[in-house]
């Protein structure tokens, strides 16, 4: 008989295959919008299992505490200032419509009082492009735009960590615990590399898929494999202008 396919395991949400709670320290989020503007101390610099930013630990009272991305500059002992009238440095929090155009911004909300939601990965940074009287356009990494409401919060600064990935992994264990981190399979093999009982791309004298590699979107489980409903698929024909 064979296996299930690692899709179909991964499908039923077994704790394999679960992004482990284990090393999570707390929700990160900003602390509770007030009209005045207020002043934290970063109480620490913590490393969260599955976050590739280090955090910030904010003392907003005796006993509690708030975590947040850290920007690139920030120490123990600093003090971050939340509120309209915050100055424009790395660390504090500000609506959108209190920061000048062009400044780098991060860890974004989408929504008024969300705590953050977008540009929040090691070394993620955000532009602030113009303000508008419908909403603030923002120009996220990736080069794309979208528009947010003047109300919502964003960080001043890009946040920390941004050369995590210029190391590279020198074993197969790093991966693996730096996927399994974050509930990913690690390490995946080829479908063409398996037999056919545990994959429709398995079997043969050659590795080579031996049908066509697009399904249908209601293909069922097991055979939902390769490019799903893809419109088209290989190279770009060049067109030539004689």
């Amino acid at each position: 008989m064979g296996k299930r396919l690692i899709s179909q395991r991964r499908g039923k949400g077994g704790i394999h295959y679960r992004a482990p709670k284990k090393g999570v320290i707390a929700p990160v989020h900003f602390p509770i919008p007030t009209l005045e503007t207020v002043k934290f101390k970063v109480l620490n610099i913590l490393d969260s299992r599955g976050a590739s930013a280090p955090l910030a630990q904010l003392e907003i009272s005796v006993g509690k505490f708030a975590h947040i991305p850290a920007a690139d500059g920030l120490i123990v002992g600093s003090e971050v200032e939340m509120g309209p009238s915050s100055e424009i440095k790395a660390g504090n929090i500000l609506p959108v419509e209190n920061i000048p155009e062009g400044t780098v911004i991060s860890n974004i909300e989408l929504r008024q009082g969300d705590g953050g939601k977008i540009v929040r990965s090691g070394g993620g940074s955000a532009s602030l492009f113009s303000l508008t009287p419908t909403g603030a356009i923002i120009r996220l990494p990736s080069g794309k735009s979208m528009t947010i409401g003047l109300k919502c919060r964003a960080m001043i600064g890009r946040i920390a960590g941004w050369g995590r990935t210029e190391k590279p992994f020198m074993r197969a264990g790093g991966a693996f615990h730096n996927f399994k981190s974050r509930g990913k399979h690690y390490p995946r093999v080829r479908g063409v590399a398996m037999a056919s009982v545990h994959h429709p791309h398995g079997g043969g004298r050659h590795q080579h898929p031996g049908k066509s590699t697009t399904v249908s979107r209601n293909a069922p489980p097991g055979r939902k494999v390769g490019s799903i409903a893809a419109r088209k698929t290989g190279r770009a024909k060049v067109r030539r202008i004689r």
